[in-house]
C-alpha cells in the first residue's frame, strides 16, 4: 500500500478516537532472501476495487522480523514499526519453530491442537475437544493421556478437586500397563504433587514429587532440564513448609543444571536466582539475597525493554533488601527506579504504584533520608499525601559524629517557591533544622500542623 494511503487511514482513525494510538508498519521485502519455490505475497493492484493503492496480498503464514519500533517525534500517539520478511530457512525462525514443536507434542494432529490450545489459554474450546476425543478413544494409552490433559486444564483454572480426579484416573490406567519406573509416569506424579502443594498438603506433595524425581534420576542424563524442574518442585514445597535449608539444597541443584543446559539469559535462570535469593532473605542473610537478586536483575536488564514491569519488580525487591540491611540511600534509589517504570507502564490507580509510593513515603524512609538528598525527588513530593505528612528536611550523616547537614540555597529556594505553596495543607509533622526553619515556616500557612522536630546546629 502507498505510504500516503496508510497514513490517511491511521490519521482518520486517530482523529475519531482520542484514546487510541496509531501504528504504521513499514515492510522491507528482499527477494534474494526468499526461497525461489515459495513466494508468500502477490501484487493485486490489477484486481482490487480501488485502483492505485498498490495493494499486496500476503499468505497467512508470512513471517516478519521486527527490526525497530520507534515513536514519531511530531506525534506522540503515532508509532512506526520496521519489519523485514523472512522465510523458513531463517536460522532464528527454525530454532523457534523447533522449540514450539517440542512444547506442542501429541500422537495425532488433534492431540497437538489440544496442547496448543492449552498453552494459549483457550480453556472452553480445549475441554470440548478433549471430551470428544475421550468418547472416541480406542486405547488405554489414549484415555490416560486425555485424562491427564483434562487434569492440566482444570489445574490451570485452579479447580483442584477436579484436577486430582482426572490425574488419578490417568495414573490408575497407566499403572495397570506400565512398569513402576516408566518415564511417562513422571508428569502425572509431578502434577499430582502440584495439586497437593496448592491445597497445602505438603507431605503428600513431597511424596509424589519424590516419585517423579526417582524416575528422572534413573532415566535422564544428570544435566537434563526436566531434572532441574523436578528439583525445583521439591524446593518450592520445602520453602512453603518453612524448611529453608532443604529448599536451598534443591534450588541449588536446579540452578546447577540450568546454568549448564540453558542459554545465559534464559528466564528460568532468573527464576532460580530469585528463588535462592528469597530463601536467603527469609534466613536473614541479606548480602546473599542481594547477590542472587542482582544476578536476576542483570539478566532482565539485558533481555527486557527498559520499562518492563518485571524490571520494576526486581528494583523494588532489591530496594527492600537494602532497607533490611540499613542501606537506606540505596534502598530509596531502587524503589524510585521501580516507581518510575510503574508510572510509565500502569495507570495511576494501579495497586502496584500505590504500594511502591507508600514504600518510598514510609515513615522509615522519611526519618532516615531527607527529600533534598536527591533533588529529583522534589518532583514526586506533591504526587502523594504520604510524602508530605512527615516531611524530613534534615540530613543526619550515618557516621559516628552524626553530623547535621543544612539544605543548600538552591534546594531551599525550590522548596519555598515551587513546592511548599502546593503541599502546605498536607504537612503535619515536618522535621527541620534551625538555619532554614524560619524561611520554611513563613513561606505558607500549615493548617494541619500538629508537631515538628527541630535540629539545632552545635
Amino acid at each position: 500500500m502507498e505510504p500516503i494511503v496508510a497514513m490517511e487511514f491511521v490519521e482518520r482513525t486517530m482523529k475519531n478516537n482520542k484514546d487510541i494510538v496509531g501504528v504504521i508498519f513499514i515492510m522491507t521485502i528482499d527477494q534474494t532472501k526468499l526461497s525461489t519455490s515459495n513466494t508468500p505475497f502477490a501484487m493485486i493492484d490489477d484486481y482490487t476495487v480501488i485502483k492505485g493503492e498498490k495493494e499486496i496480498l500476503f499468505t497467512m503464514h508470512t513471517v516478519f522480523r521486527v527490526v525497530e519500533i520507534k515513536q514519531i517525534a511530531e506525534n506522540s500517539r503515532l508509532w512506526e514499526v520496521q519489519l523485514t520478511i523472512i522465510d523458513d530457512n531463517d536460522p532464528q525462525l527454525s530454532t523457534l519453530t523447533n522449540r514450539i514443536k517440542e512444547e506442542v507434542r501429541g500422537s495425532t494432529g488433534w492431540h497437538r491442537m489440544g496442547q496448543l490450545m492449552l498453552n494459549v489459554g483457550h480453556f472452553n474450546q480445549v475441554e470440548e475437544l478433549y471430551q470428544e476425543l475421550l468418547k472416541n478413544a480406542s486405547t488405554d494409552s489414549d484415555r490416560a493421556h486425555i485424562y491427564h490433559q483434562l487434569g492440566t486444564l482444570q489445574h490451570q483454572q485452579g479447580k483442584y478437586p477436579e484436577v486430582a480426579k482426572f490425574y488419578e484416573k490417568s495414573l490408575e490406567i497407566k499403572r495397570k500397563t506400565l512398569p513402576e519406573d516408566d518415564v511417562s509416569l513422571t508428569a502425572t506424579y509431578s502434577n499430582i504433587g502440584g495439586v497437593y502443594k496448592n491445597m497445602g498438603e505438603y507431605s503428600k506433595a513431597l511424596e509424589f514429587y519424590e516419585k517423579s524425581l526417582k524416575i528422572y534420576e534413573i532415566s535422564l542424563p544428570p544435566n537434563h532440564p526436566d531434572l532441574a524442574t523436578s528439583y525445583n518442585n521439591i524446593a518450592t514445597t520445602y520453602y512453603a513448609m518453612g524448611e529453608y535449608l532443604k529448599a536451598l539444597e534443591f534450588y541449588e541443584k536446579a540452578l546447577r543444571i540450568r546454568a549448564i543446559s540453558l542459554p545465559p539469559n534464559h528466564p528460568l535462570l532468573v527464576t532460580s536466582y530469585n528463588n535462592i535469593g528469597e530463601v536467603y532473605r527469609n534466613m536473614g542473610e541479606y548480602s546473599k539475597t542481594l547477590e542472587f537478586s542482582e544476578k536476576a536483575l542483570k539478566i532482565k536488564e539485558i533481555s527486557l525493554p527498559p520499562n518492563h514491569p518485571d524490571l520494576a519488580t526486581s528494583y523494588s525487591n532489591i530496594g527492600g533488601v537494602h532497607d533490611s540491611m540499613g542501606e537506606y540511600s540505596k534502598a530509596l534509589s531502587y524503589l524510585e527506579k521501580s516507581l518510575i517504570i510503574k508510572q510509565k507502564s500502569f495507570p495511576s490507580t494501579h495497586p502496584s504504584i500505590k504500594n511502591n509510593t507508600w514504600k518510598i513515603g514510609d515513615q522509615s524512609f522519611s526519618n532516615k533520608i531527607p527529600f533534598y538528598t536527591y533533588p529529583h525527588r522534589l518532583d514526586i513530593i506533591p504526587q502523594e499525601r504520604i510524602f508530605t505528612n512527615t516531611l524530613n528536611l534534615v540530613s543526619i550523616s550515618l557516621s559516628i559524629t552524626n553530623e547535621i547537614c543544612s539544605i543548600s540555597d538552591s534546594i531551599l529556594d525550590r522548596l519555598c517557591i515551587d513546592m511548599l505553596p502546593r503541599i502546605h495543607a498536607n504537612i503535619k509533622s515536618p522535621i527541620l533544622e534551625s538555619i532554614s526553619m524560619k524561611r520554611i515556616l513563613l513561606t505558607a500557612n500549615y493548617p494541619n500542623l500538629t508537631e515538628f522536630q527541630i535540629f539545632l546546629f552545635p
